[in-house]
């Protein structure tokens, strides 16, 4: 009985190593969506951040 359970254990560990397709579509879609959530972010706070950073070189500039 023990030898047919690690047996049975053994075959599945093993098939499950060999399985390597993976979810393709899935990281696809992930990976594209975190692109436009980067490009997104970067369109509406691209003009504020550019603000920021040339006033904070200004003040730097000033001294």
């Amino acid at each position: 009985m023990f030898r047919s359970l690690l047996s049975r254990l053994r075959t599945g560990v093993i098939d499950t190593l060999e399985d390597e397709r993976g979810d393709v579509p899935g990281w696809v879609l992930i990976t594209l969506m975190t692109a436009g959530l980067v490009v997104l972010i970067w369109a509406l706070a691209g003009p504020a951040l550019q603000g920021l950073f040339e006033q904070a070189i200004d003040r730097v500039s000033g001294f």
